[in-house]
């Protein structure tokens, strides 16, 4: 039996007019003409075709930790909520673990460090859902997800049809996948299976976790003893984003070429640099900094005062306004070192 257009709206428990207030980081207080919270396959799928009746863009939301709501949108948004993690196949060494795209990521870190499945605990405390995480290639203290990932689910768009991508077809980056660039708006992800080990390979020497271990007098390493690090560091660094509103970091590092790096060098000889096979990336944390606007605050928005690479919403700030900010740094970093800063966070 085919339902009419009100019967499917409540199939599908649509909203109208409703604030994403609750559902973005950052808090800005926007709202959305329509409102759908995706449990399953056959939500979207009758999402898709809503989109396509009204004739609206269909948004995809997951944590809403890296958006920025500068509008209210005239458009049908769409929360995955898909949720599970399952054990899907287990080797002498690894194991292959499916996890819905609607779940908490931290939570999943967490479940992985309860069972001893090491691979993410670098991880730890990441905002956001598992969906995203193939999306941006989420990485922190020298692990990205590219390191973990097997393969993922998502719907086509047009098609309406399921398709696998393995690790080849995402083209991973830094922060980047293919659906960010070639089939950006193109898939909905719904589900991602990691390839997790069984016997961990620990990674400290990134950031201040090798320091924090040893404050926290830890002497025999464990999954867990570096995800508690990562916590600690985290949260000595970054606001939490049910105090202060934020979408964690704003901006890429960017990678420069080693002339470049040599040349800023010769002006400021402590400049962080780390090289890769592309150059050497600079933490863009630094360059803000040192281009003065850490701490800057501009009415109910600024900069943090601790981690500059945060851009904040202190309450009742607008999106537009947070924006403007960043593009005025953009434009004072390329003024000052000629580089420009990419922004990690997606404006709607």
């Amino acid at each position: 039996m085919l339902l009419n257009s009100q019967e499917q709206f409540s199939a599908m428990n649509i909203q109208e007019n409703i604030s994403l207030k609750p559902f973005n980081t950052f808090g800005i207080d926007k709202k959305a003409r329509f409102f759908i919270q995706a449990t399953s396959e056959n939500d979207i799928l009758q999402a898709l075709e809503k989109a396509k009746e009204l004739n609206l863009p269909l948004i995809i939301l997951g944590g809403g930790s890296n958006i920025l709501l500068t509008k209210d949108l005239n458009a049908i948004v769409l929360k995955i909520e898909i949720n599970g993690i399952q054990l899907v196949k287990e080797t002498d060494e690894e194991v292959f673990v499916e996890v819905g795209a609607g779940e908490n990521w931290h939570e999943f870190v967490l479940h992985c460090i309860k069972n001893e499945w090491a691979g993410v605990e670098n991880l730890s405390l990441i905002p956001g859902t598992v969906g995203a995480s193939p999306m941006q290639n989420i990485g922190a203290y020298g692990i990205e997800i590219k390191e973990v990932f097997h393969c993922l689910k998502a719907i086509n768009r047009i098609t309406g049809r399921e398709e696998i991508f393995f690790w080849e077809d995402c083209r991973f980056g830094y922060r980047e996948s293919v659906f960010k660039n070639d089939l950006k708006d193109q898939y909905i992800i719904t589900k991602v299976e990691f390839k997790l080990k069984k016997k961990p390979t620990f990674h400290t020497e990134y950031g201040a976790i090798a320091h924090t271990l040893e404050e926290m007098n830890i002497t025999e390493l464990s999954i867990k003893s570096i995800s508690d690090a990562v916590i600690k560091i985290r949260q000595s660094k970054l606001p939490d984003p049910k105090v202060i509103g934020n979408a964690g970091s704003f901006f890429k590092n960017p990678t420069i070429s080693v002339d470049r790096f040599e040349k800023i060098k010769s002006n400021y000889p402590m400049v962080p640099g780390f090289p890769n096979d592309e150059g050497v990336k600079i933490p863009a944390a630094w360059l803000i900094e040192q281009s003065g606007w850490k701490g800057k605050t501009f009415g109910k928005i600024g900069v943090h005062k601790l981690q500059p690479l945060v851009l904040v919403n202190y309450g009742g700030g607008d999106g537009k306004e947070i924006a403007e900010l960043s593009k005025q740094i953009q434009a004072s970093i390329e003024e000052k070192f000629g580089i420009l800063l990419h922004a990690e966070v997606n404006f709607l």
